[in-house]
């Protein structure tokens, strides 16, 4: 998708800034490659800087209640200090590196809800103009991947994702957000799990998992959140049997209340907190296919587990209207 944006702060007759990714979805903590295409105006024009700001939709929970906002968790320069002479087309290409915890937008082509964008700010005779939000794509890492289509495989069913602000105890946490994707437990765990919230913290060595677990309360008893974490590399994705790894996690998550215990053979776990969380109801499923299957069906419209056709419906939707407003509020300034 290419946005035209003529620079308000300079009137009519100003340059005009493209900017064009490059197709297809990129990953965590790789390069995300595209040009910049500019066109001179009615005079010369000195380009101070150009600066790409990567942008995500967060949520934030307070007192009274919830509410969402932009927030840029990346800056970087891609060029400046030249000379655009009048009616001049030039071209700037970039490549800049993802942060590893950047989160996922897609598993196999379908839309998670989560939205994240680029935005490009043009510095020109001391005034700065935010152009348009680009649409960005981001796909799971192998490991990512892998976990998603065992908990698929193993009953578990896509609800929802969203980027939630504010920082996990306990972990390497770089970004000021971290995302949840809640899965509904499977047949085995529904009379004990309201649903279970999945968090991805990569690094350039491995990464972090981190579960919680909405539990159900008893006749006398009340629900609580149960939570761990676990650490896998991103070197020996082929070889773990993810499904047994995945079985032995949830058992875990559901059978031990204290957040911490010793390490055993399928990673690192430790205690940490979340800051607010989400309670939905449990849903009973049969294990059947991945987790990307799962959520291709939902956007296809079919009813499938929980998810059905939230993601073509209601995720476009708010897709649209986040980009759409972004566009709007930029022309009245």
């Amino acid at each position: 998708m290419v946005f035209k944006r003529l620079l308000g702060s300079l009137g009519v007759g100003g340059p005009t800034v493209d900017t064009v990714l490059d197709a297809g979805a990129v990953l965590p903590g790789g390069s995300l490659t595209g040009q910049i295409r500019l066109k001179g105006g009615n005079a010369d024009f000195t380009i101070e800087h150009i600066v790409l700001e990567l942008v995500a939709r967060v949520e934030a929970e307070h007192e009274g209640g919830e509410h969402e906002g932009a927030v840029v968790f990346d800056r970087f320069a891609v060029g400046g200090n030249f000379r655009l002479a009048e009616g001049e087309q030039r071209s700037v290409p970039f490549s800049v590196t993802l942060p590893w915890e950047t989160p996922i937008t897609e598993l196999h082509g379908q839309s998670l809800g989560v939205v994240l964008g680029v935005r490009t700010e043009l510095s020109v005779a001391g005034a700065k103009d935010k152009g348009d939000l680009d649409p960005l794509a981001v796909q799971p890492l192998p490991a990512q991947e892998a976990i998603l289509e065992a908990l698929g495989q193993r009953g578990y069913t896509f609800k929802s994702a969203d980027l939630e602000l504010g920082h996990i105890r306990g972990t390497g946490q770089q970004l000021p957000f971290y995302q949840e994707i809640e899965v509904a437990p499977s047949a085995q765990y529904a009379h004990a799990v309201n649903e279970i919230e999945v968090t991805f913290l990569a690094n350039p060595g491995g990464m972090d998992v981190v579960l919680e677990a909405d539990k159900r309360g008893g006749f006398l008893s009340e629900g609580h959140d149960s939570a761990t974490r676990f650490t896998v590399s991103h070197h020996d994705v082929k070889h773990r049997d993810w499904n047994g790894e995945v079985d032995a996690w949830m058992r875990q998550l559901v059978e031990h209340r204290a957040s911490y215990g010793a390490h055993a053979s399928h990673g690192s776990h430790g205690s940490y907190e979340h800051g607010e969380h989400h309670h939905g109801d449990g849903h009973s499923h049969r294990s059947g296919p991945g987790m990307g299957t799962v959520v291709a069906a939902g956007a296809a419209g079919l009813a499938v587990g929980v998810v059905g056709g939230m993601v073509a419906a209601e995720v476009v939707d708010e897709v649209g209207d986040f980009f759409e407003g972004d566009e709007e509020e930029g022309e009245e300034g």
